[in-house]
Order: structure tokens, then C-alpha cells, then sequence
């Protein structure tokens, strides 16, 4: 596969054969139109939204306000996990919220600790600290290692290190965006905030080599067990087994950032569960509501978690009632209604198709990826990605580019071998209209 997109490249250079071609999408309906406008005039423009206005969704499809139908590839970058609006995750969110929607942790709630129950013994942990936010749950993980470092490994304060991988994300915070080595996130942001190294993700022998400088400092090693936003990089067999071995020996904690890529969405209840591989902090967020408000955790056996003391630490919100009743019936559900097996079945349908398009369509360069998170790769010199987009909107599917010319395929994990059916056509019949 390699071999052939070098070959492309290099027939394109020297042959100047293909010229890169544009797309004009189809106009929108006068209602998605007069939507975006307002939106336009009053909004904040920190979004680049590809132009569809969505007002309704069931399953793995939504609406436009026009009513126009299609098959979400996106799934709210991996929240709609267990597809729009089920029945099920609503029906809980609504009993609720006519109960008792938040009482603030300055009190005790009926709900909290039922979860916390329920999510410890499902993802094998001791104890769960609630947060709303992805990005929120990434940095109290953050704090949690370093408190853990000064607390228990004895770092001076105030000295503690923490290791992530080139092309991480985990959100927009200042604490996010000062780990991150993609300059379009921390650009103009500064100052940021110290304390993180980095390493080439998938490279087990260059963390050694760091843990080995600097072992006695380093607080946790912060990884994504697939690097989504970077392009869907799946890392080399075996690294995150490596990663662990060496978080042992050096006596580091290792914490998985699992938003994106944990609750069915590889294939497996998380994405190390591939590897067999448990990291002392665990982070969720995204489908852990199935999409319906946001909730995330961060999860860690006791000698960990209660580093942290009353007072050091909280969210008005995290644990309320609504996300706590909530968050319990989306992974119900998601296990009830075995839509991990349905990720790993589709996922294979999914990705045998895609080869099959990478063989067939000269614009797309390779694909990747694992159950249903997978990525095409869209050659450059040919067209961006962002048209490709547009014209599979025109054909009845939305998803968005991530990386420039690498379109992520997310679908909610309900979706059927028809539907997967009904995708692949949409992107052979987009993708020809590029090959032309």
C-alpha cells in the first residue's frame, strides 16, 4: 500500500497529469440557509462547520431542516456511540430531569454512587471521579498524576513531568493546548502552561530512552490508545504492552485517554482491550451519555484516586443526577443491545470496502483504523478532502476532514450492513466524480 501512494506521487510529479479539481456543492435548502446565516451573524467563527444544518436524528441518520436525510459518519466525533436519541438513554434523561437535576456536590444525590458502582466494576477500577467534559476529565487526570507523584513517588514540588505523544489532542484548554505540538492549537495561546515532554507515538524505544533521563520526575505517560484526531494512527502492534512494561519499571503511571476511542467504538469495550493492556488512570467522556449531555469520568484504583483530598478538587456539575442516571443507561444499553459486536461486524464490512475503494479510485490513497473508527486517506495533489466531504454530502453522508487530506468515518455503532452499504456507495460515487 505504501509503495503504490509513493508511485502515485511520483507519477503526478513528473507527469504534471492531473490537475487538482474543486467541487461546488449543491445549494441548501432556504430554511438550512436562512440557519446558517443567523448562525453566521451571531455566533462565534472558532468553527468551520461543513455546511449541512441538522435538525433531527434516529439511529445512524440524521435530518436537515430542509428534511433532507443522511447517514452520520461523525457521530459527534465518537459521542453518538450508541445512536441518535435512543430510546432507552432518553427515557432515563427524561425521568430524571423531572426528579432532580443537580444538587451540586456540596450534597450527597441518590444517583452518584449507584454509577460509580456500576462504571467501576464494568471498566475494572476502584474508583470513578465524575467530571462533564472530555477536556475537563484529561486535566483532572493531569492533576491526579501529579498529585500522585508528590503524594506517593515523593517528585519535589512542583518539578513533576508529564510524557504525551507528538499529534496528541485532548481538547482546547490551556492545559490541553500547552501538550499539544500542533501549532494551529497552541498559536497565539500563549503562555502555556509547563511540565510535558514528548515522544513520537508508537515509538516504545524513545519513551524508554526519555524514562530513562528522567524516570525520577515523570508523574504519568498520557496516551490515546489510537490517535484520532491526528488521522486515526493506529500504533504498531504490541506498543502499548511496551508502554506498560515500562511505566512499571520506572515506576510512572500510565493513564489512557480513551474520549474517543473507548465504549465499543474499535470494536472492544476500549480500545487496550485489543492490546490486554490496563492503564492506572482511565479517561471517558463523549458516549459515555450516548450523546445526550456531557459527561466524562476519570477512573483509578484507590492508592491513586484518593491523593486527592476534599476541597482540592471539583465540578458543580460533575455527578449530578441527570449525567449520572444518564451515563448508566448509555452503557447499559451499549452492552445490552451487544452494539460492540455490531462495531467490530460493521467495522470489517466498513474497512473491506474502503480497500476495496483505495484500489479502484486514484484519489484515495490508503485507509486505516480499527472496528468503526476508520480513516481514507485522500491523495493532496488531487483534491482536498474537504471537497470530497462536500460531495459525499450531495450523495447522503456527513463527516468532516481531519490532518488536511484524511476523512475520519465514525458512524454510531447501531448502524447496519445495509447502511454500511449505503456509505460505501456514496463515497465510490463521490470519489469518481475526483477520479474524472
Amino acid at each position: 500500500m505504501r509503495r503504490r501512494m509513493l508511485l502515485r506521487r511520483v507519477s503526478a510529479v513528473a507527469q504534471k497529469a492531473h490537475k487538482k479539481k474543486s467541487y461546488e456543492p449543491a445549494p441548501l435548502g432556504p430554511l438550512s440557509a436562512a440557519a446558517k446565516i443567523k448562525e453566521a451573524q451571531y455566533g462565534a467563527e472558532n468553527y468551520h462547520p461543513v455546511p449541512v444544518v441538522l435538525a433531527s436524528g434516529k439511529g445512524a441518520k440524521v435530518w436537515d431542516v430542509d428534511g433532507r436525510e443522511y447517514l452520520d459518519f461523525l457521530s459527534a466525533y465518537s459521542a453518538v456511540n450508541q445512536g441518535h436519541c435512543h430510546p432507552k438513554i432518553v427515557a432515563a434523561l427524561k425521568a430524571q430531569a423531572e426528579t432532580l437535576t443537580l444538587s451540586s456536590r456540596a450534597f450527597h444525590n441518590d444517583r452518584l454512587g449507584e454509577w460509580c458502582e456500576y462504571a467501576t466494576r464494568v471498566f475494572g477500577f476502584e474508583r470513578l471521579l465524575p467530571m462533564n467534559t472530555g477536556v475537563e476529565a484529561s486535566e483532572t487526570s493531569v492533576k491526579l498524576a501529579r498529585r500522585w507523584s508528590y503524594a506517593v513517588k515523593k517528585v519535589p514540588e512542583g518539578t513533576a513531568r508529564v510524557v504525551v505523544a507528538n499529534n496528541n489532542f485532548w481538547g482546547r484548554s490551556i492545559g490541553a493546548i500547552s501538550a499539544s505540538t500542533d501549532p494551529t492549537s497552541y498559536g497565539g495561546f500563549g503562555p502555556l502552561a509547563p511540565g510535558f515532554d514528548w515522544v513520537p507515538f508508537g515509538d516504545a524505544q524513545a519513551l524508554e530512552d526519555l524514562l530513562e533521563r528522567q524516570a525520577e520526575r515523570t508523574a504519568c505517560v498520557m496516551l490515546e490508545p489510537i490517535q484520532g484526531e491526528a488521522g486515526v494512527i493506529v500504533p504498531p502492534e504490541g506498543y502499548l504492552a511496551k508502554c506498560r512494561d515500562l511505566c512499571d519499571r520506572y515506576n510512572v503511571l500510565l493513564t489512557f485517554d480513551e474520549v474517543q476511542t473507548g465504549l465499543g467504538r474499535t470494536g472492544r469495550l476500549l480500545a487496550c482491550h485489543h492490546d490486554d493492556v490496563k492503564p492506572d488512570i482511565l479517561v471517558l467522556g463523549k458516549a459515555l451519555s450516548g450523546g445526550l449531555l456531557p459527561v466524562s469520568a476519570v477512573l483509578a484504583d484507590s492508592h491513586v484516586m484518593l491523593t486527592i483530598r476534599p476541597g482540592e478538587h471539583g465540578s458543580t456539575y460533575g455527578g449530578n443526577p441527570v449525567a449520572c442516571r444518564v451515563a448508566k443507561a448509555a452503557i447499559q444499553t451499549l452492552v445490552e443491545e451487544d452494539m460492540i459486536s455490531n462495531a467490530r461486524d460493521r467495522g470489517a464490512e466498513l474497512e473491506a470496502g474502503l480497500r476495496d475503494l483505495v484500489q479502484r479510485r486514484d484519489v484515495a490513497l490508503d485507509t486505516r483504523g480499527r472496528g468503526l473508527l476508520r480513516a481514507l486517506v485522500i491523495d493532496p495533489d488531487r483534491v482536498d478532502a474537504w471537497d470530497v466531504c462536500l460531495a459525499l454530502r450531495d450523495n447522503g453522508l456527513i463527516t468532516k476532514p481531519t490532518h488536511n487530506n484524511v476523512i475520519r468515518l465514525a458512524p454510531p455503532l447501531v448502524i447496519s450492513s445495509d447502511e454500511i452499504k449505503q456509505a460505501l456507495a456514496a463515497f465510490d460515487t463521490a470519489l469518481a466524480y475526483f477520479d474524472d
